[in-house]
């Protein structure tokens, strides 16, 4: 017979949360954006539930946890548990017309929140609450989907749905473009600490050797696209958040856009896809199909 489980027989909740959000996640970094404490504190409770279970959980050095056998048990157990507490929620709070959606800031800012009265306009029933999704993060609890920029590699998994094809880009001011207009590459390099890859992918993607300068870092990819039009520096960025500036000429591209590996999307959190889920869908996919092709591919 199984023993009788008790409260003092449970771990704490806190330690179980912090646990899974770390084994879903990947990194004791996103874990502890998601659930809104230190990094200090995340770690705190995995090593209170490996005291607690007499088991390691992870294994590997600080910047490269694995999961050991344990782990691998314990996590998917914990994520369904949690994905069920968080759809019975979702499902009484407001007869089911609430919709809370996950997604990077600068997607946010750029893209998204200037094309949501159109969304408000079709479905005012639609109770829309958006939150702000960890750099890398493909999954934020509480939230019944996420919209972020994903490899192409993951728009075949379950619950994906692209909306735009990305193209990434060179852009700075048409002022400093005049200034650099014999070599593009020489002008000020502005970065995103959020995306640090950004300007190699690129570079790889046009076929450029980058020069040696330092990149001025800036906390997200609109605050660097920002600084562009400016006339800071060139900041590389994705087509989707910059068309309205191209267009109106508050930004340049003197070099094009190149086709990336990866697409705009929509991932839905596991479970059945509420109305108002598939209303939100169906308005990405449909205002993704309005945006122009980039110059340059």
């Amino acid at each position: 017979m199984f023993d009788k489980l008790t409260s003092a027989s449970l771990p704490s909740l806190n330690a179980l949360r912090a646990f899974e959000a770390v084994a879903r996640t990947g990194k004791v970094t996103l874990a502890a954006e998601e659930l809104h404490v230190t990094h200090s504190a995340v770690s705190r409770q995995v090593k209170a539930l490996e005291a607690h279970l007499g088991v390691r959980l992870f294994a590997g050095p600080k910047n490269r946890l694995e999961l050991t056998a344990a782990g691998r048990e314990l996590a998917p157990a914990l994520t369904e548990a949690f994905d069920q507490i968080a759809g019975a929620v979702r499902g009484v709070r407001g007869a089911g017309e609430d919709l809370h959606i996950a997604v990077n800031a600068s997607l946010s800012v750029k893209w998204l929140i200037p094309r949501l009265a159109g969304f408000q306009a079709a479905h005012p029933e639609v109770r829309l609450h958006l939150s702000e999704l960890a750099a890398h993060a493909t999954a934020q609890r509480g939230a019944q989907a996420v919209v972020r920029i994903v490899p192409t590699s993951r728009l075949s998994d379950p619950g994906c749905t692209p909306f735009i094809r990305n193209a990434l880009g060179l852009v700075m001011s048409p002022e400093l473009a005049g200034r650099y207009a014999d070599d593009p590459l020489r002008a000020p390099r502005l970065g995103a600490t959020t995306h640090p890859e950004g300007w190699p992918v690129w570079a790889e993607l046009a076929g450029v050797e980058l020069p040696p300068a330092a990149e001025r870092p800036f906390a997200h990819v609109h605050f660097a696209m920002d600084a562009a039009i400016a006339g800071l520096g060139a900041a590389i960025v994705s087509w989707p958040l910059c068309a309205t500036e191209v267009e109106a000429g508050r930004l340049v591209a003197p070099l094009g856009f190149r086709r990336s590996e990866s697409a705009f999307a929509i991932l839905q959190a596991p479970g059945p896809a509420s109305r108002p889920l598939e209303r939100f869908r169906a308005w990405l996919v449909a205002e993704g199909g309005k945006t122009p092709q980039p110059p340059g591919t």
